[in-house]
């Protein structure tokens, strides 16, 4: 048998391998599309689950059993894209002063992220209208992070206060107000359905 035989033998018979598969790898469609409404891009979201399949793979030693295991990857999802939006806003700046002149000579260039699969390959979510997408698309990240962890993967206050590191009256008010801004965002849409919004 080569080594090559060997190696993938190993990997599969790996019980701590097997063990995520089973655990993990079954919430990627979901992982895929909180990503997709998160990001507002096919190719971003494929990097954003990839990135948290592979975090949660090197964390899976700390993954307590019997624990909620989506809203564990939940966490790694979100952390991952709040901490890349905070460097991409980062970038942009450094960018944006670089063209002013404001610094020098200095040289700034922006890193690829690793691509090691599609997972998601062949994944399509047609859950939600073009109008009810870009009026999510239009919520500040905070806000947009909210409501894709509460009203489309049903996780609990307390779930979504973990998930994103914050106290469950925040997460209640910040979903209040994006509930609220979709409401006024989508009022004619939701009354073309026979929908009646109060005011």
């Amino acid at each position: 048998m080569t080594p090559s035989k060997n190696t993938a033998k190993r990997a599969s018979n790996d019980p701590m391998r097997q063990d995520f598969e089973r655990e993990a790898l079954c919430h990627l469609n979901a992982l895929y599309g909180a990503a997709l409404r998160l990001t507002r891009t096919e190719s971003e979201a494929e990097d954003l689950v990839q990135e948290t399949v592979l975090r949660g793979w090197r964390k899976w030693h700390q993954f307590q059993r019997g624990t909620n295991c989506k809203a564990w990857l939940f966490r790694i999802l979100t952390n991952t894209f709040i901490n890349g939006y905070r460097r991409r806003t980062k970038e942009r700046e450094i960018l944006e002063a670089e063209q002013l002149g404001r610094h020098g000579e200095r040289f700034f260039s922006k890193v690829s992220a690793q691509r090691w699969g599609d997972p998601e390959q062949g994944y399509e979510d047609h859950n939600l209208s073009p109008i009810v997408e870009n009026a999510l698309a239009e919520l500040s990240t905070n806000f947009r992070t909210v409501v894709v962890l509460a009203d489309l993967q049903s996780f609990s206050y307390k779930e979504i206060a973990e998930i994103i590191d914050c106290p469950i009256g925040t997460v209640m008010s910040r979903l209040f107000r994006a509930r609220r801004a979709l409401q006024e965002v989508l009022r004619e849409h939701a009354q073309s359905y026979g929908i009646a919004l109060a005011s």
